[in-house]
């Protein structure tokens, strides 16, 4: 079960030097190009050889995640879905947190007359793992997913005939505004009362994803507990992310990092509590972090 994270606040205090790193995907490890850059990479590994443990933590589905993992050519540990899926870079599932059934099915019948579209995530190795309610394949912002993808997806007339299990992830994706409109409107039904909703925006393309998950399931929570199953305290943790969702992540750590290219309101905390703010994904900014607090874990030089 993960641990909830409190009212995003100030950071976890410093607890010694870094023994785990968490990257967000999508405007930190990666470029506007989707491309890890060299030095994101360098980084990482180096990180890695001094013993640390690095973990991909995203809003992106394991299956859109994974590629990724596997350009940094190392074992890695990824928090999938905004927090609903712990898993490895292999494939093996350590944690997953479901939502009801019933919940899903109540959601997306509720939320019908004022979408265009929805899609259903499972933790399944197929097809079936993205299941897909009237797919716009000539979608401006996804046309691109639809067609790397589609080997992963299953279109279904309606998404409750799919709910033959329990999903991981209902999620939605339009301009912010659509999305911010339904963020409210899902906010107010009786079957979302308990659940957990994500917005994602990028305010330059209007484009945004609204994810709903478990109970107390974000990246921060998950992190929680998967950083407490590894003895690794708050404060051994350094985090880098750029997006709303990256929010009570951040807040968890002992060393937060906010991309030069985030939201604005991350950008507001950051500067509310005094979170370092690093270069933005054009110009290395992950690289830069990674460096400057890799340097606090060096041992002082010796004084004659």
């Amino acid at each position: 079960m993960a641990r909830p994270v409190t009212t995003p606040g100030p950071a976890a205090p410093h607890g010694g030097a870094i023994r785990l790193i968490a990257i967000d995907i999508d405007g930190t490890l990666l470029d506007s190009k989707r491309r890890i850059p060299e030095a994101n990479q360098q980084a990482i590994l180096k990180a890695t050889a001094q013993g640390i443990e690095v973990v991909l933590a995203t809003g992106r589905a394991f299956h859109h995640a994974c590629p990724i993992a596997d350009r940094l050519e190392i074992p890695l540990i990824l928090i999938v879905s905004n927090g609903a899926l712990v898993k490895r870079s292999d494939g093996k599932t350590l944690a997953c947190r479901s939502i009801p059934r019933h919940l899903a099915r109540d959601l997306v019948v509720a939320t019908r007359p004022i979408r265009e579209g929805a899609a259903l995530i499972f933790d399944r190795p197929d097809a079936r793992q993205y299941t897909y309610e009237r797919i716009d394949w000539s979608h401006k912002e996804r046309k691109w997913y639809y067609e790397l993808y589609k080997v992963y997806m299953t279109e279904v007339e309606s998404l409750e005939v799919a709910l033959d299990e329990e999903p991981v992830q209902l999620t939605f994706n339009g301009s912010v505004k659509e999305m911010r409109k339904l963020n409210i409107y899902i906010r107010k039904l009786e079957s979302a009362r308990n659940l957990t909703l994500t917005r994602t925006e990028y305010e330059d393309r209007n484009f945004s994803l609204l994810d709903i998950t478990a109970p107390g399931c974000s990246k921060g929570a998950t992190l929680a507990d998967f950083a407490s199953r590894r003895n690794v305290p708050p404060g051994e943790i350094m985090a880098v992310g750029d997006n709303l969702n990256d929010l009570e992540m951040l807040q968890f750590v002992g060393y937060p990092v906010v991309m030069g290219n985030a939201v604005p309101k991350l950008k507001e905390m950051a500067d509310q509590y005094g979170w370092p703010l690093t270069s933005d994904y054009e110009h290395d900014g992950l690289a830069q972090a990674i460096k400057v607090h890799m340097s606090k874990n060096r041992p002082a030089p010796a004084t004659s």
